[in-house]
């Protein structure tokens, strides 16, 4: 498996970045987005899931502050 075209952790039926760059969703949410969708098949599951609270709080802060 191509680990920079497709990594492991990205092994879904829609790739996360595809559905991100064909919805036009901003850089943020799609990072949340990103980070939900690979916890559970990447070795850094815990990690990616504080990522992804990181981004939705930047997202809060942005527009709703």
């Amino acid at each position: 498996m191509d680990a920079i075209k497709k990594p492991k952790h990205y092994s879904m039926t829609i790739e996360p970045a595809d559905f991100i760059m064909k919805n036009n969703i901003p850089y943020a949410e799609g990072n949340v987005i990103k980070y939900i969708t690979r916890h559970r098949t990447k070795g850094e599951g815990k990690k990616d899931i504080e990522k992804a609270i990181h981004y939705a709080e930047m997202i809060l802060k942005f527009y709703y502050n």
